[in-house]
């Protein structure tokens, strides 16, 4: 019989902030089930006579105490000995992050595994909302310095977004045409996301939760002031907001593909009901923040989804 054990394959706690944290939220919620976890570091991950293990330890979360979690035993774990394994580590969505895919890849039919490691390795957080282009601003993905320049003068505002990066890091508003500045921008990151600018970001995005195929919540997060970034960790706000009529449309077709995808979690992104381009499957976040500001607990939603 499996053991209740749920691994997290994610950053050291830490690093990790419980007041925001969304792998700390689903953790504490599935303690309170007699479940044990298992948290280690990607680099840990190793494919040993033929067996996928893990050498990391046990933790418990408690928000209660100053310090968040408690590392009860250290030990190397066969992951096929877990009932459900998290990936949860940060992007970028680099060499290491698809080695672990397939690494894992191997044990997905023997553990349930939040997301499918396939999954995600087959969905681009970015480069898969082609498909959903009707929906977007005006968007282009190259690195071609003369199709850039074209974008530029027709749209005179331009979002520049690397492909692979997260959490608002290298993102950057282009007022006007910097061709050397460009070029630097290509060479670090190749191919790129030009985005038509949406001033009205200075009033929020909206965060969209979707769980096993539904859309179950959303939060606004306001950038501070002057900025347009609207990521947490950049210092956006989080308020309560409702979804429009086109936005859930919108989401519940997104939701649809992804779970045809195995996705099981993921979160997209609105600005001024537009879909901003960002389809996030590698380690969704918002989940505590949804909780703190409304009380609705998406982290029994999803465990019960699971039927853990």
């Amino acid at each position: 019989m499996t053991n209740k054990i749920v691994a997290i394959q994610g950053n050291h706690p830490s690093r990790l902030n419980p007041k925001t944290d969304t792998s700390v939220f689903l953790a504490n919620e599935i303690q309170k089930k007699k479940y044990r976890i298992f948290y280690y570091d990607p680099k840990d991950l190793s494919i040993i006579n033929s067996k996928i293990v893990a050498k990391g330890f046990f933790i418990k979360f408690n928000y209660n105490n100053k310090k968040f979690y408690k590392i009860l035993k250290k030990q190397k774990l066969d992951l096929t000995k877990c009932k459900y394994i998290l990936i949860r580590q940060d992007p970028p969505f680099n060499l290491e992050y698809i080695s672990t895919t397939f690494i894992l890849e191997a044990i997905k039919n023997k553990v349930k595994i939040i997301n499918n490691p396939t999954s995600i390795r087959n969905i681009s957080e970015k480069l898969y909302s082609v498909k959903y282009q009707k929906f977007m601003p005006r968007t282009i993905f190259t690195q071609n310095i003369h199709e850039i320049k074209n974008f530029f003068n027709r749209n005179k505002y331009v979002i520049l977004k690397p492909i692979h990066s997260y959490s608002g890091n290298d993102i950057y508003l282009l007022d006007k045409f910097k061709l050397n500045f460009i070029k630097k921008f290509i060479k670090k990151h190749d191919h790129i996301m030009c985005q038509k600018y949406l001033p009205k970001i200075s009033k929020g995005d909206k965060r969209v939760f979707i769980i096993n195929g539904k859309v179950c919540g959303a939060i606004s997060r306001v950038p501070k002031k002057g900025s347009y970034l609207s990521n947490m960790s950049k210092g956006a706000i989080a308020k309560n907001t409702r979804l429009t009529e086109s936005e859930e449309k919108i989401s519940k077709i997104i939701a649809k593909d992804l779970k045809k995808e195995l996705i099981y979690f993921a979160g997209i992104d609105f600005i001024d009901q537009k879909l901003n381009g960002d389809i996030n499957v590698t380690s969704p976040t918002g989940l505590k923040t949804l909780f703190d500001i409304s009380k609705v607990n998406l982290a029994k939603t999803f465990w019960k989804d699971l039927k853990a």
